[in-house]
C-alpha cells in the first residue's frame, strides 16, 4: 500500500506541488494514449532520460563535485516540495524524499499501484539523465514511496 502524507509547506509549495502534478497528470495521459496505439514504455523512458542528459549539461553547470552539484539539484524549493532529506559530502549526495506530488497526481487519477510504480520508474529515468550527463557520477535508485516504502532514497555517487 502506497503511503504519501505531506505536510504544510505553505502555498508558494501548494502551487509548485500543483504544477508537478500537472505534469504527471499529462505524463499519465500521454502513456495511456500510447498504450492505446500498441506502444510500450521504451519512447517514454528514451524521452524522460534524453530530457535528464539535457538538464544535466544545461541547467546544473558542469563539475564532479557533489558539494556544489547538490545544491543545484535540490534547491530549497526542492527540498520543501518533496520533503527531502539531504546530505552531502564529496564522495556522495543521499536524498530521502518523504512525499511526492507525481505519485499523488497518479493517485487521484485512479491508477493502480503497479501503474504508479512504473510511472515512477520511468520519471526517476530523468534522474538516470542526469547522473549520465556527469561522468564522474553514479545514481542509485533505493526504497520508493510508488512501491509503497515510506521514502523514496536517491543517491548520487563519485564513481
Amino acid at each position: 500500500m502506497i503511503k504519501n502524507n505531506s505536510s504544510d509547506r505553505g502555498k508558494h509549495i501548494d502551487d509548485l506541488r500543483a504544477a508537478i502534478e500537472h505534469r504527471a497528470t499529462w505524463f499519465y495521459f500521454l502513456i495511456k494514449e500510447a498504450q492505446k496505439r500498441g506502444l510500450d514504455y521504451e519512447f517514454a523512458r528514451a524521452a524522460i532520460h534524453a530530457c535528464g542528459e539535457f538538464h544535466g549539461k544545461t541547467r546544473y553547470g558542469q563539475t564532479d563535485d557533489l558539494t556544489k552539484f547538490g545544491p543545484e539539484f535540490a534547491t530549497q524549493n526542492v527540498q520543501d516540495i518533496f520533503e527531502m532529506d539531504v546530505t552531502t559530502t564529496p564522495e556522495e549526495m543521499k536524498i530521502e524524499f518523504h512525499y511526492c506530488p507525481l505519485v499523488n497526481a497518479w493517485q487521484k487519477l485512479g491508477a493502480s499501484e503497479e501503474e504508479i510504480a512504473t510511472l515512477c520508474d520511468i520519471a526517476m529515468d530523468g534522474d538516470r539523465g542526469i547522473a549520465c550527463a556527469f561522468p564522474a557520477f553514479e545514481f542509485e535508485l533505493g526504497k520508493t514511496i510508488a512501491k509503497g516504502d515510506d521514502i523514496c532514497e536517491v543517491c548520487f555517487k563519485r564513481k
